[in-house]
Parts: C-alpha cells; structure tokens; sequence
C-alpha cells in the first residue's frame, strides 16, 4: 500500500484491499490493530467536557470499527456506516432510524423472515403497519404508497424465493412520497449490487455471511446516504449498540478476501446449479443468474456478478424420500447460514410465511449455499442423494 493517497478512481478489489488501511499510523503494520477498552483517556477538563477527542467512550467506536466502517463505505459509496451485533439488528437498527408511531412501512412478502416477524410483532405494538407487497410488483408499487408511508424495503433476490426485484422502479415511486428506500443487501453484497446507485438510501449487510467468510462471527452493517446517515448514526448509539473488537477485525480479515471469494462462489454455484436444472428430479432452479429464471433479465440488467446461494423445487416426492436425500449428503451441511467456505443445505416451506402472494409448489423445496469445494465433488455428492432419492 502507497504511503501516498491516491485521488484517482480505484477499481472494486482494490478498494477491498486499501479500504480502511492507514498501516503507517500504527508503524507500519499492514491490518488495523486490535483494540479493547471501553474507557478513553482525555488529556484535560476541557477535552472531556467537549468532547474534543476523536474517540470518547468504547460503545462509541475505535480504530478498529472506523477501519472496517470506512472500508465499507469506500466499497458501497455510502456517507457512513454502522456495525451492529448480527444481520438481523442490521436490519431493525435501520427501520428504527427512520419509523415512528402512525408510520407505514411496505415489506417485500419475499423478505427474510425474522424481518417479518420484527415488521408483525415489534413495530406493530410501537403503531407501525406493515404492508407486505408482491416483490415484482415494479413500479406498481405506487397504487401502495400511503402519505405516512416512511419505508420501502427491498430483498432481492428475495430470501429463499429467490425473485429479483425491480428496484430503481420501486425506488423512484417511493421517493415520490419522500419514502425512504433499505435494501437487504446480504446476497449480492456492494461487489455485486450497487445499492445506492440504484436508488436505496440504506445498504444492510448480514456481515455475518460473505464478508466475514468464515462462519465464524456474527455481525451486521448498515450504510446510509448522506441524507439518512446522521440519523442512523444517532439510533445506532441511542440504541446502545457495538461489536466486539476481535469480531470486528475477523470480519476486516474476511472482507479483503470477498472479491476472489464471490467469484469461486459464482463459478461454482452456476456449474452445479446448471447440472441440478438437467436433473428429472428438479422442477426448476431458482437462480437469477441461470437465463432459464424468470428475473435473469432484471439480474443482468442491475447486477454485477451472482453468490451461490440459490433454492431449487423438486418434484412431488414424498417426505421421507427427500430427507434421505438431504440427511445423506457429505459436503452439504444441514444449516441456516450461509456465506462461508463450506457447502450448505436448508430445506424450507416459504408457503406459511407469504401473504401479500401465494407460494405453491408440488414438491419440497431446497436452498443451496455452494461453498469453495470443487464442484464436481459437490454435483458427485449430489448425485448420490438422488439415488437415496430413488430408494436406491
């Protein structure tokens, strides 16, 4: 790294690579130090008093967390961002920046579902309602939008569903009403999906999965625009939130590696995803990055690249069958997360949890992460499963 900052442009990977990097303030190590305290020292009175220090309490930041806020915001092109315990105060630090009692919010119906559950339960005893919305509903949206409407949320591709919303036509009807646009970002990642140049002004991460990599650490992050940020960074410490330095500074580790890891997902997921598509057992895949789904146009048109996270619907079978295909499998671990180097399979029924749309399938449906393994020892894995399938 140069002693000597640069004012050019700077390419994708190498703002991974630079992003919050300042080696030569602390003698020239090349990652930030780590730094534990809660109590910051000021020289006198009169600093303490007007709080002239650059940092003045633990909760509030260190140089730890400003180097990882600062890279993220050199990446996604945000005024500021902040780090939260998990993905999923990522997302509810956002909305309470913004909500307040007799607002009204519209969720996409394809959103994770704890951010359904935060929208049904905790927003609606503060006297917030939620609307849920049929994600490609476009610029549709508009026949939605209320006067107290505050928030648009946005997932796309949607959580386990997998659909691809159009977002700079649901973001130009929003900001109509001085809406504000969030957009879990989780999937794509700022590499890959450029929230706010789409027309978001809050960018969420669950930081847990592919900037830290390694299924080792919970953590989230939410960047804002600079018309939304001064508020999310006042919730953010009225919320009394912070993350552990050590986290913070795996989740730094991980995040300079992102760039080469998307890529291995990608190439991985799309040859394992195609051969899945080929299969008699598969009704379909859903992954925007195949041509054969029915959001490839939109992906391709605002997206710059795919994870290898994607879901596919097998035909009707019964329930035993598929779970000897999944309890079976080697490289496929059964679990939530995803983002990590390793291979995972969840089995899930989106049916109980929509209702602005309907969800029916015939058959059970599986959500792949595709790990960094080679992916013909994956597809060998998987080939296996469907003999177990068979009752073979």
């Amino acid at each position: 790294m140069s002693k000597a900052p640069t004012d050019r442009p700077l390419a994708p990977a190498t703002r991974l690579v630079s992003g919050g990097r300042k080696p030569f303030d602390h003698y020239g190590f090349v990652n930030p130090p780590v730094f534990h305290g809660s109590t910051v020292l000021s020289a006198t009175t009169e600093d303490f008093l007007k709080h002239t220090g650059r940092y003045v309490y633990g909760r509030r930041g260190n140089p730890t967390s400003e180097a990882l806020e600062t890279a993220l915001n050199e990446i996604s092109g945000a005024a500021g961002t902040v780090l939260t315990p998990s993905g999923l105060a990522a997302v509810t630090t956002a909305l309470l920046s913004v909500v307040k009692p007799g607002d009204h919010i519209l969720m996409t119906d394809s959103v994770y579902k704890p951010t359904r559950h935060f929208c049904d339960v905790f927003l609606k005893r503060m006297g917030v309602e939620t609307t849920y919305y049929d994600p490609l509903i476009g610029a549709g949206i508009a026949v939605l939008l209320k006067p107290n409407t505050s928030v648009v949320f946005v997932e796309s591709p949607g959580s386990q569903t997998m659909e691809i919303q159009d977002i700079p036509a649901i973001a130009a009807e929003a900001h109509k009403v001085g809406a504000a646009v969030m957009i879990d970002n989780t999937w794509a990642t700022p590499l890959l999906f450029r929230a706010f140049e789409h027309g978001c002004d809050f960018d969420i991460q669950a930081a847990t999965k592919y900037i830290v990599g390694h299924s080792d650490v919970m953590i989230g992050t939410v960047s804002a625009n600079p018309t939304w940020w001064p508020k999310l960074k006042a919730t953010h410490g009225d919320l009394g939130l912070c993350v552990g330095p050590d986290d913070i500074y795996l989740a730094l580790r991980g995040l300079r590696t992102m760039g080469v890891r998307l890529k291995q997902h990608q190439e991985n997921a799309k040859i394992v995803a195609e051969w899945l598509q080929a299969r008699p057992e598969i009704e379909r895949v859903l992954y925007p990055a195949l041509p054969s789904d029915p959001g490839h146009a939109l992906w391709k048109r605002d997206f710059l690249g795919a994870s290898g996270l994607f879901s596919m619907v097998f035909k009707p079978v019964s329930n035993a069958a598929f779970a000897r295909m999944v309890d079976g499998l080697e490289f496929f671990g059964i679990g939530a997360s995803w983002g990590g180097f390793e291979s995972l399979a969840l089995p899930f029924d989106a049916s109980s949890y929509r209702s602005a749309t309907t969800w029916k399938v015939d058959g059970p449906t599986l959500r792949l992460h595709i790990g960094l393994e080679d992916p013909k020892d994956l597809i060998e894995d998987l080939a296996r499963g469907f003999e177990r399938l068979a009752g073979r």
